[in-house]
C-alpha cells in the first residue's frame, strides 16, 4: 500500500512539474477610442502564447505552460503605472507592452524597480530606452528615424512648401511632430504653423481655420487615427486641399473607415515604425493568414510585433535554461532572433538594431506600401 501511494506521489509531482507555469504580461488600451489597436496587439501575444503551447517548449528540460496575462491601461498614463504595479506584485516572468508612449515610460521605471523585463512592440518615444533601465527594449525604431524621416519625405518627395504641423500634446505625437518639424527645417522645408489639440477631441475647426488662412499644401499629425479621421473630414469641409501626413499613429487600417469620404486616393502618407522586404514577406503573409483564420480579423499594425515579443521572450527563456527574469534578462539583450517581423537584435539602449520604417499612402480606401526604408 505504501509502496502504490508512493508512485502516485510521485507520479502528481511530475505531473505538476510538467505544468509549470510561465506568465507572460500584456498590456494595451483594451478600452477607449484606439481600443482596437490594443486588441490587435493582443491578438498577436495571444497567438503566439497559443502556438507555443501547441509546440511543448521546455526550459532548462522542463515542459512549460505559457499564460497570457492581459491587462487594459485605456493609453492612459496613470492607468497604465497602475497595471504596470499590478503586474509587478504578480509576479509575472515578463511584460510585452505598453502599446503608447505615454503609458509605456512611466511603466518602465515601475518594471526596472522589480526586475521584470518589459518589450514594447510600439512604443516610438525615444526617452523609452534612455532612462538606463536595462529591463527596457522596443520592437520598433523611435520617432527620431520616424518623424525625421516623414520630414525629409514631405520637402524632398511630396515637394512641400508650405507645411503645418499639429499634435495631440501626448509623449508619442508631440514627440513625432517635434522630430517631424526639425527635419523639415534641416531639409530646408517651412513650416506656417504648428497647433495642438488633445488625444480626446473631436472639434478641430479652431486650430483648421487659423491654418487655412496660412495655405497649406501639407499637414502633418502627431496622434491617432481616432483623431486623425474626424480632423481630415473637418479639413474637406474647410475646403483645405492638403496632403495629409502623420506617424504609425494614423497608419492604421482603420484610418479609412474614420475619414470616410474625407480622404482622397495618395492623400494621405504615412509610416509605420517596421517593415518587411524580399524574402520576408512570404513569413508575414503566413502570419496575417494564420491570424485572421484564428481572430476572423485582419491585422491592423503591431500584432507582428508583440507576436515575436512573445517569441523573442521565449527564445531569451529558453537560451537561458530559466523563466526567472534575473536569469534570462541577460541572454534577452543579446537576442538574434529571426521573427516575421525581420532579424530582431537590440542595441545597449534596448532599441532595435537597423530598425526599418514603412511608407504607406491609401488608394480606395485600403493602405498600400510605398517603400521601406532603414
Amino acid at each position: 500500500m505504501k509502496h502504490i501511494s508512493t508512485v502516485v506521489l510521485a507520479l502528481c509531482a511530475s505531473q505538476a512539474m510538467a505544468q509549470q507555469v510561465v506568465k507572460i504580461g500584456h498590456v494595451g488600451p483594451l478600452s477607449g477610442a484606439i481600443a482596437h489597436l490594443g486588441k490587435d496587439n493582443e491578438n498577436g501575444a495571444r497567438l503566439a502564447v497559443e502556438e507555443l503551447n501547441a509546440k511543448g517548449i521546455k526550459i532548462g528540460g522542463q515542459l512549460v505552460k505559457f499564460e497570457l496575462v492581459p491587462e487594459d491601461d485605456a493609453g492612459d498614463p496613470k492607468q497604465g503605472t497602475a497595471t504596470a504595479q499590478k503586474l509587478a506584485d504578480s509576479k509575472v516572468n515578463g511584460v510585452v507592452g505598453h502599446l503608447n508612449s505615454g503609458t509605456s515610460i512611466p511603466a518602465s521605471k515601475i518594471y526596472s524597480d522589480a526586475g521584470i523585463p518589459q518589450i514594447s512592440p510600439s512604443a516610438t518615444n525615444p526617452k523609452f530606452t534612455r532612462n538606463g533601465y536595462k529591463t527596457a527594449f522596443r520592437m520598433v525604431a523611435d520617432d527620431v528615424h520616424l518623424g525625421g524621416t516623414l520630414g525629409r519625405y514631405a520637402v524632398n518627395t511630396v515637394k512641400g512648401k508650405s507645411i503645418a504641423v499639429i499634435d495631440d500634446r501626448t509623449a508619442y505625437g508631440q514627440g513625432v511632430a517635434d522630430e517631424f518639424e526639425k527635419a523639415v527645417k534641416a531639409a530646408g522645408g517651412k513650416v506656417v504653423g504648428r497647433e495642438f489639440t488633445n488625444d480626446k477631441a473631436s472639434d478641430f475647426m479652431a486650430i483648421l481655420t487659423t491654418l487655412k488662412a496660412k495655405k497649406p499644401d501639407v499637414v502633418f499629425f502627431g496622434g491617432m487615427d481616432a483623431v486623425a479621421g474626424p480632423m481630415m473630414r473637418q479639413m474637406k469641409s474647410l475646403g483645405i486641399n492638403a496632403k495629409f501626413m502623420g506617424g504609425d499613429g494614423i497608419c492604421t487600417g482603420e484610418l479609412a473607415k474614420l475619414a470616410g469620404d474625407a480622404m482622397a486616393d495618395g492623400q494621405v502618407v504615412c509610416a509605420e515604425a517596421g517593415g518587411v522586404e524580399g524574402q520576408q514577406k512570404k513569413g508575414m503573409e503566413e502570419f496575417s493568414a494564420r491570424f485572421k483564420k484564428r481572430f476572423n480579423a485582419d491585422v491592423q499594425v503591431y500584432s507582428p510585433y508583440t507576436y515575436d515579443a512573445v517569441n523573442v521572450m521565449v527564445d531569451a527563456m529558453v537560451r537561458a535554461k530559466s523563466s526567472d527574469p534575473a536569469k534570462y534578462l541577460p541572454e534577452l539583450a543579446k537576442t538574434n532572433y529571426k521573427g516575421v517581423t525581420g532579424t530582431i537584435a537590440f542595441d545597449a539602449k534596448g532599441d532595435i538594431k537597423n530598425g526599418a520604417l514603412t511608407l504607406y499612402t491609401f488608394n480606395a480606401g485600403k493602405r498600400s506600401a510605398i517603400a521601406v526604408v532603414r
